[in-house]
C-alpha cells in the first residue's frame, strides 16, 4: 500500500503545544502502510512577535519555510486560516469560496489551500445531532471556523443563520458572502450583546470562536440563555469539554463536542497529503484512546 515515500507534514498555529494531531495522523497512516512524520509548528514559540500584523507575517513567513525544507504539507489552525491565504498559489473551490484555508498540499512547487473543516463539520453533525431541527441557528464567530461552519449548515439544508462576531464588520461581510453563495434571506447579522437573547427562539447554536481553548477560558454566552430544546454545537475541541460543552449539558441541551470535527477533518487532510482513504472509525477510536489515556486535548 506504501509507495515508499516518508511524508512530512505539520499543523501551523498558535497555542496548539497540547495538540494530539500528530498521533491522530501518525497512528492512522502507519495502519496505511505509510512513513509519516507530522510536526507542530507553533506561533506562541519563545521569541514570537504578537499582534495580528505579526501574525500574518509570520504565518508567510512559516508557510515558506516549511515548503522550502521539504514538508508535503500543513494543516493551518487559528489564528492562521486567513491569514495563509494570500501567500498560497491557487485554492481550491471551496477555500475560495471561504476565504479560509485549513490544509496546505505543497505540490509540484506550489502550495495550493484546501478547507476540510466544511465536510469535517458536516460529518460530525450528521453522525451526532442527525434529526436535529435547522430551522434557525445562531453562528456565534464570523472566522475562518465560522466561515466553514456556515457553509456546511447552509449546504445540509438549514433554514437561516444569525451570524454574530465581535466584529460587526467581520459577521456582515460573511452574512453577505453566504446570501451571495445560498440565496437571499439565508443569513443575517445579530450584534453581540444580543446573543443571549436570541436563543430563546431559535434550534440550535454553534460556537466557532476561540472562547473555552485552553489560552482563552471562559463562556462565549451566559449558561442561563442555554435551555432544554436548543442543541448546542462546539468548535473548539482543545480542552475537549469546553465551558460551554459543560454548561450545555447540565441545562438539558442536545451537545455536539468539536471531537468529530477535529477527526473527520483530519481525515479528510490526509487523504489530501497523501492520497489513500483513511479510516474515520478507527481515527475517532484514536482520538478516544488518546483523550482518555493521556488526559491531552486536541
Amino acid at each position: 500500500m506504501s509507495d515508499g515515500r516518508t511524508y512530512l507534514v505539520g499543523l501551523l498555529g498558535a497555542g496548539i503545544g497540547p495538540s494530539l494531531s500528530p498521533a491522530l495522523h501518525e497512528r492512522e497512516a502507519e495502519r496505511l502502510g505509510l512513513r509519516y512524520v507530522y510536526r507542530l509548528i507553533d506561533l506562541d514559540a519563545p521569541g514570537a512577535a504578537g499582534g495580528q500584523g505579526a501574525v500574518e507575517e509570520r504565518s508567510a513567513q512559516l508557510l515558506g519555510a516549511a515548503r522550502d525544507v521539504g514538508f508535503d504539507g500543513l494543516n493551518v489552525t487559528h489564528p492562521c486560516k486567513q491569514a495563509v491565504v494570500p501567500h498560497l498559489d491557487a485554492l481550491a473551490p471551496q477555500a475560495e469560496a471561504l476565504g479560509a484555508v485549513n490544509t496546505v498540499v505543497f505540490d509540484g512547487g506550489r502550495a495550493v489551500g484546501h478547507n476540510t473543516d466544511v465536510t469535517g463539520f458536516a460529518a460530525s453533525f450528521a453522525r451526532g445531532l442527525p434529526d436535529a431541527p435547522v430551522g434557525e441557528v445562531v453562528l456565534l464567530g464570523a472566522g475562518g471556523a465560522g466561515a466553514a461552519v456556515a457553509h456546511a449548515l447552509l449546504g445540509l439544508g438549514a433554514g437561516r443563520l444569525i451570524v454574530v462576531d465581535a466584529e460587526p464588520e467581520r459577521a456582515a461581510g460573511l452574512a453577505a458572502a453566504l446570501r451571495g453563495h445560498f440565496g437571499t434571506g439565508r443569513a443575517r447579522t445579530a450584534e453581540l450583546r444580543s446573543a443571549a437573547a436570541l436563543l430563546a427562539d431559535v434550534d440550535g447554536l454553534v460556537h466557532a470562536t476561540p472562547t473555552g481553548m485552553a489560552a482563552h477560558p471562559g463562556l462565549p454566552v451566559p449558561a442561563s440563555a442555554l435551555r432544554p430544546g436548543l442543541w448546542v454545537a462546539e468548535v473548539v475541541y482543545r480542552p475537549l469539554e469546553t465551558a460551554l460543552v459543560g454548561a450545555a449539558r447540565a441545562a438539558g441541551c442536545r451537545v455536539l463536542d468539536g471531537g468529530g470535527m477535529a477527526v473527520f477533518q483530519a481525515a479528510d487532510a490526509l487523504r489530501l497529503f497523501t492520497g489513500l482513504q483513511p479510516e474515520t472509525g478507527r481515527m475517532l477510536a484514536d482520538f478516544a484512546s488518546l483523550t482518555e489515556s493521556s488526559g491531552a486535548r486536541l
